[in-house]
């Protein structure tokens, strides 16, 4: 298998789509809010990076980004307002790696390219404190827990990625 790591096209909005839609929590995963086909073209459409791996016509990987909570979901709101020292972040995630490619460096793939783009910039990221695997996962890649916040009953960690 040899993976295609690029800018998400518009072509590819189905596919993102139904990835992300399978690991939803509605279907037993980790990822909320709405993952429709429409909403993912809208995010490739307003040009902000959006970083797929791609395996053949398979999205086997997809990391989104945004550059500040304008618009944004209460979650990205809160994750801004807890840290707001932090000059020039962008939104970092969701991120969503099939279950064939986990355990094999994919989420530090998708983020070496998103770093191409984003350059010096440090990203932000927001983990529910029961998504042990995935907090792991991106300490392993050297972010760091620099905050919390609570939405309703859920605890979150905010994470910053390395500087450049």
């Amino acid at each position: 298998m040899t993976l295609e790591l690029r800018l998400a096209a518009r072509t590819d909005a189905a596919a993102i789509s139904r990835l992300l839609v399978a690991n939803s929590a509605a279907n037993g995963g980790t990822l909320y809010g709405d993952w429709s086909e429409a909403v993912v073209r809208t995010w490739i459409e307003i040009g902000t990076p959006i970083v797929v791996a791609i395996d053949g016509e398979q999205v086997k990987g997809v990391l989104f980004s945004a550059e500040n909570a304008d618009g944004a979901a209460a979650p990205v709101k809160a994750m801004f307002a807890a840290c707001p020292a932090i000059d020039d972040a962008y939104a970092y995630g969701p991120i969503c790696v099939d279950a064939s490619m986990r355990g094999q460096g994919l989420p530090k793939a998708l983020y070496t390219k998103l770093c191409d783009y984003m350059g010096e910039r440090r990203g932000l990221l927001f983990i529910n404190r029961s998504n042990v695997g995935s907090l792991k996962a991106h300490q392993k890649m050297g972010m760091d827990v620099v905050a919390q916040f609570q939405l309703g009953e859920q605890l979150f960690d905010v994470l910053q990625t390395p500087a450049g």
